[in-house]
């Protein structure tokens, strides 16, 4: 059976998800980037196109995520999109793994966000990579505990971030692949 058991869950959209797809494929894992019609993601293989019935099944007020998160969002139909594939995203792992940055209110920087809160909401165990302090960080009993080197242990896990990418990201999550799936 092998790394083929195991399945990412992802957007597919440029930079962080684009890199935890290479990876899972590098490794032989099953990979499903969750989209909707019009909306453009940098990989292709395991795309699938949600319904309009499928994004208004995971729909979340924009006025409780903005208040949840301490900023205002867009109320464009599009990041509505956006903000339900997300949902779809955490919703099917059963580990979250997030490349970004944390911010003093404990939320993660940007739309990249919503999935780290998402995640908290559902009570997924939750693994961010911050760009900025160069570590790993796990939400534990309310609060951000650094972690030395993070493991994915579920064999559905969801990978999202940050559009913005740097170096100590893409280190960070070819690491984590390596422990993970190497052999």
């Amino acid at each position: 059976m092998g790394n083929s058991v195991y399945i990412l869950y992802s957007g597919g959209a440029n930079g962080a998800e684009a890199e935890f797809g290479a990876l899972a494929e590098r490794y032989g894992l099953e990979e499903v980037n969750y989209s909707f019609e019009g909306h453009q993601t940098g990989r292709e293989r395991g795309a699938r196109v949600l319904t309009t019935e499928e994004l208004t099944l995971k729909d979340v007020s924009l006025t409780y995520v903005s208040r949840l998160m301490n900023r205002k969002f867009s109320s464009a139909p599009i990041f509505r999109k956006v903000l339900q594939s997300i949902c779809w995203q955490v919703a099917s792992g059963h580990e979250v793994y997030v490349v970004g940055a944390i911010q003093e209110d404990g939320t993660v920087k940007g739309g990249t966000g919503w999935g780290a809160e998402y995640a908290k909401i559902c009570n997924k165990p939750l693994f961010v990579f911050d760009q900025e302090k160069k570590s790993w960080f796990q939400w534990l009993k309310g609060s951000w505990e650094v972690v030395e080197a993070p493991v994915i242990s579920h064999h559905h896990f969801t990978g999202t971030g940050t559009r913005f990418m740097n170096d100590d990201g893409r280190k960070a999550l070819t690491e984590l692949f390596e422990r993970s799936f190497g052999k």
